[in-house]
């Protein structure tokens, strides 16, 4: 995903000076194109990443488009105080960028595993919430996010995912969620990375005889709520997928919508429970731990269709 966000933004830095870059001194072998060609448009704030969100803010007071990049919880919970109070509360065009959302980093342990973060940058006022789900979705939403004014966040996954999607997405319009397989039984709505293990548990349950619809919602806030309210009138049951907490992230999100509205489906999360992932291990091993995998989200899914 990271290898898209960098073409996409230098095909935009070509058409548009005002966009910048900084990076906490991270990202080297990723970034170097973009800082080799445009390099009056990069900044490599060091291992500052208050400053480096601070300095953002000024630099969007001056008309810049400013993007800060920097991996898992540091674009975002170190240095959450300036994002709120410098960049969301003056409506700064700041981008916030996290790359190695959920368990990319899951080797490095606990304090690499972003597990909170959408929840938390959904809840600051004003702030628009992207996580795509692979690479064609990434070139779909990074344009879409540029153009939207004010602070936004958007989470990566790392690099070499998979293409879900067979084919480019066109014409991406905010906050329009993406199916990506029909179904008649469940509809299983997943965000981010995750989006793989939504697929590959469809995949399964179709060999079971159960039929499951897959969408991806590349835009958590705001929510596609016209696709939602679609799905609750055709499905009893929805399952959100997610490689982050339950608590505030996509399935929170669901919830609310679906109880305000009076919208009459059941809703079961599937991500985080309430903890900490103590576990050191590759993203995959991490996400068989947590229940999080394709086997695991199909088993899940199965049981909840027997006991409705």
């Amino acid at each position: 995903m990271r290898d898209a966000f960098v073409r996409c933004l230098m095909k935009e830095a070509a058409q548009r000076p005002d966009l910048v870059l900084v990076t906490g001194d991270l990202g080297f072998g990723v970034l170097r194109p973009f800082w080799e060609t445009y390099p009056k448009q990069f900044v490599n704030a060091g291992i500052a990443e208050q400053s480096m969100m601070s300095m953002a803010a000024g630099l969007a007071r001056t008309g810049k488009t400013v993007l800060v990049y920097s991996i898992g919880n540091f674009p975002t919970l170190r240095c959450l105080e300036q994002i709120r109070n410098d960049c969301a509360y003056h409506d700064a065009d700041v981008k916030v960028v996290c790359v190695g959302g959920g368990f990319v980093y899951g080797s490095l342990g606990m304090s690499h595993h972003a597990t909170e973060d959408l929840a938390v940058m959904r809840a600051i006022p004003g702030v628009s919430v992207f996580a795509p789900g692979d690479p064609e979705e990434v070139e779909a939403v990074v344009p879409v996010m540029l153009r939207k004014k004010g602070t936004c966040y958007l989470r990566l996954g790392r690099g070499g995912e998979p293409k879900v999607h067979a084919q480019p997405l066109a014409g991406y319009r905010m906050p329009e969620a993406l199916t990506l397989r029909s179904g008649r039984d469940v509809a299983i709505l997943s965000t981010g990375g995750i989006l793989t293990q939504a697929v590959g548990a469809a995949e399964l349950l179709s060999g079971l005889g159960i039929e499951a619809e897959v969408l991806s919602f590349p835009c958590l806030k705001p929510l596609d709520m016209d696709t939602l309210t679609g799905l609750c009138r055709r499905f009893c049951l929805l399952v959100t997928v997610e490689e982050h907490t339950v608590i505030g992230g996509l399935g929170s999100a669901v919830c609310e919508a679906v109880a305000e509205r009076g919208l009459g489906a059941r809703v079961y999360r599937i991500g985080m429970n309430d903890c900490f992932s103590t576990i050191v291990g590759t993203q995959q091993y991490l996400r068989e731990a947590y229940d999080m995998s394709a086997d695991r989200i199909a088993e899940r899914v199965q049981a909840l269709l027997k006991d409705a």
